[in-house]
């Protein structure tokens, strides 16, 4: 049995974090982090966890937690974990972070799309960057400290693209997604623009052209495809609580077959238990990962342009968040993958 402790644990995803985990077999939460909600029943804010969950929210420093913990979850703003980690805690526990502060390799880049310093750079080359499907043998290797957790839009571009690039199946400098997100993407404060009459019975896009994904979801598709990539990323909130749907287009390679796109597609995730290929034409639908660590996965060879569209279905706490972070936290402490997430 494992301690876990939840820093953020009153937002969505460290919410969500809190309700796999409290089931998992092998876990069992020791601190519930929040410094808004310090010393208040856990129960008393999400009131589906009453009986579950009998603990008391706290104000604990990273530093303390680590001492008796042996890892720790941070589901909290850009900054936060950069600026918290040291040695000492490091020594102490593992870390995986669900906020951007250890994706990506470059602080430069960092400064450039989140505003703010990359607080501990000295811990970015051991950082692994948790999208199983994909490192799952970086994350499983021993002394492996910090999970970097991918974000919810990369997980579902990056996943979607990723055995197209790696086959060289398609022209990457053509390559244009667009991502649909459900309300919940935004955090749980409050901002005018995210309340109910302001998102209802409409649909916009925002960060147009700023969107801090972006530079995480060229990093790791440029590893697949073995060269510098650079994408065209338009997202926009739909009035939904929770789900991401993602659109990609690209042009192929001559004489690239449907099969040959199919074939890509089981190479890679032919044995994955959270990735389900659909049939050619069948496009994926939010409703049927909610609540689940699946990602669906649909492309269609559009024939007229030779182009391919490839079409990915997550829900963003789960397998955009919490769900991932604990995957990988299955494979960082060697227990079956899907501990705690199967349905």
């Amino acid at each position: 049995m494992i301690k876990a402790g939840i820093i953020g644990a009153t937002g969505y995803a460290g919410a969500e974090l809190v309700r796999i985990l409290s089931a998992h077999p092998d876990v069992q939460i020791e601190y519930l982090g929040s410094r808004s909600f310090d010393g208040i029943e856990y129960s008393s804010i999400f009131g589906d966890l009453k009986g579950v969950v009998n603990k008391k929210c706290t104000a604990m420093s990273m530093k303390e937690m680590a001492a008796t913990v042996d890892v720790i979850f941070t589901a909290t703003p850009q900054g936060f974990c950069a600026s918290q980690l040291d040695d000492e805690i490091l020594q102490n526990t593992k870390i995986i972070d669900l906020s951007a502060d250890f994706r990506l390799k470059d602080p430069d880049v960092y400064k450039q799309w989140y505003g703010i310093e990359q607080g501990a750079p000295e811990y970015l080359d051991e950082a692994v960057y948790g999208l199983c499907e994909i490192n799952r043998e970086k994350i499983k290797k021993p002394g492996v400290r910090i999970i970097a957790n991918p974000g919810c839009f990369t997980t579902c571009s990056i996943l979607t693209v990723w055995p197209l690039a790696a086959e060289g199946l398609v022209n990457m400098d053509t390559l244009v997604i667009d991502g649909k997100s459900g309300v919940s993407g935004a955090g749980r404060s409050g901002k005018v623009q995210n309340l109910f009459c302001e998102v209802n019975e409409s649909v916009k896009g925002y960060g147009l052209g700023t969107h801090r994904h972006t530079p995480e979801i060229e990093e790791q598709l440029g590893y697949a495809a073995g060269k510098p990539v650079t994408v065209s990323f338009t997202p926009y909130l739909v009035p939904m609580e929770r789900g991401i749907l993602i659109s990609a287009y690209a042009s192929l390679k001559p004489d690239v077959s449907s099969e040959d796109i199919k074939s890509a597609y089981e190479k890679y995730y032919g044995n994955e238990e959270f990735v389900r290929i659909l049939p050619e034409g069948q496009s994926p639908e939010t409703r049927w990962v909610k609540n689940t660590n699946m990602i669906d996965i649909g492309f269609k060879k559009d024939p007229r342009t030779n182009r391919v569209i490839m079409l990915g279905a997550i829900d963003n706490l789960v397998k955009g968040a919490a769900g991932q972070a604990v995957q990988n936290m299955n494979l960082l402490f060697g227990f079956p993958e899907n501990t705690g997430l199967s349905n």
